[in-house]
């Protein structure tokens, strides 16, 4: 944990942070502006394009939240220079999104179509293309919400084990389950 704190999160090219007296921190960058509550234990430097935090004791709270702290400061310094991209497959027959602005409308095998709205941060694509499962691609600046939205997503269809049906990430490995084996 305290590991994670020592280390300077360092500011690409475009990337400006601010600071307010309450420990409010803004970051600025060419994708956007991100905002973030900061504990008011921990003290925050911008020093030589680098953000620096520092703690006020060796306790184990105070270390954790260093490590904490840093860590979601660094997700933000991402996010509004590169952004944040996430990718979900559906599996199944009949399956299939499609993105109409900040609405997503799927059909996973259920009697009825799931229509979910975004929030405005997310942007959402979907592609279908013949012989291959439908992809829906979720990108956004703020990590957290995006992984946040990508489980929800997730979340109503999840991939069963036995045939493998369901909505998973691009690139995630299940664990297959044999069946019933005949009696002899």
């Amino acid at each position: 944990m305290s590991r994670i704190g020592k280390l300077p999160v360092n500011l690409p090219k475009g990337v400006t942070v601010s600071v307010s007296d309450n420990n409010v921190v803004s970051v600025k960058g060419p994708l956007g502006e991100l905002t973030q509550n900061i504990d008011k234990d921990l003290k925050i430097e911008v020093v030589d394009n680098q953000i620096v935090l520092t703690r006020p004791t060796e306790s184990k709270s105070h270390k954790s939240l260093h490590g904490l702290y840093r860590a979601l400061l660094a997700n933000m310094v991402t996010g509004v220079s590169q952004g944040y991209k996430k990718e979900l497959e559906l599996v199944g027959v009949g399956y299939r999104a499609e993105a109409k602005g900040q609405l997503l409308e799927m059909s996973l095998g259920y009697s009825h179509d799931i229509i979910m709205q975004l929030p405005n941060e997310v942007k959402i694509e979907t592609k279908t293309e013949r012989r291959s499962n439908p992809v829906i691609t979720i990108t956004s600046i703020d990590k957290q919400l995006i992984g946040h939205v990508a489980a929800k997503i997730r979340s109503l269809r999840p991939p069963e084990p036995y045939k493998g049906k369901g909505i998973k990430f691009v690139g995630e490995q299940l664990r297959r389950k044999a069946g019933k084996s005949a009696s002899v």
